[in-house]
């Protein structure tokens, strides 16, 4: 890994990837399966904001399609063709292109690789505290607390 004494440059490759593929959890955390994040920003220490390098195999999605009520996020596809699914429908992404979601528009995302081949992506979002998250799709809720997410039902009963 290049400059790892001060952490200041490296090939984003070259960073380990999480060792835990998913926070949500079960049933939620095996769909994850088929995706590795790599946490540049982490890597870095930076605080303010999150960056990832993220793989999609075949048939993966990046997450469970959310909302946040604080976080903006940003994607930006470095290879592959991704389907984002938005409230508005799909959208096929190509290698350049970018999407971004606002904090507070509760319109939920995510990604879902359909095609056989990798689907790479750089992902940013914020850290502000008090961030919570919503899943249309499914019986789940989230909530930044102390900086770690805690999930529960949208009946507020715990996993």
């Amino acid at each position: 890994m290049s400059n790892e004494t001060n952490k200041t440059a490296a090939h984003a490759t070259d960073i380990p990837p999480r060792t835990k593929p998913s926070n949500y959890p079960e049933p939620f955390a095996s769909r994850m399966n088929g995706r590795e994040k790599r946490p540049l920003g982490d890597f870095f220490g930076l605080t303010n904001f999150g960056v990832n390098l993220t793989r999609l195999g075949p048939g993966a999605v990046s997450a469970l399609r959310h909302a946040h009520t604080r976080q903006d996020e940003f994607i930006y596809i470095l290879k592959g063709r991704p389907i984002l699914q938005t409230n508005e429908g799909r959208t096929q992404l190509t290698p350049g292109m970018c999407a971004g979601f606002k904090a507070g528009t509760a319109n939920a995302h995510n990604l879902v690789n359909e095609s056989s081949e990798e689907v790479v992506y750089l992902e940013v979002g914020d850290r502000l505290p008090g961030d919570e998250c919503s899943y249309p799709d499914d019986d789940l809720k989230a909530e930044l607390v102390q900086g770690k997410w805690q999930f529960t039902r949208k009946d507020a009963t715990p996993y």
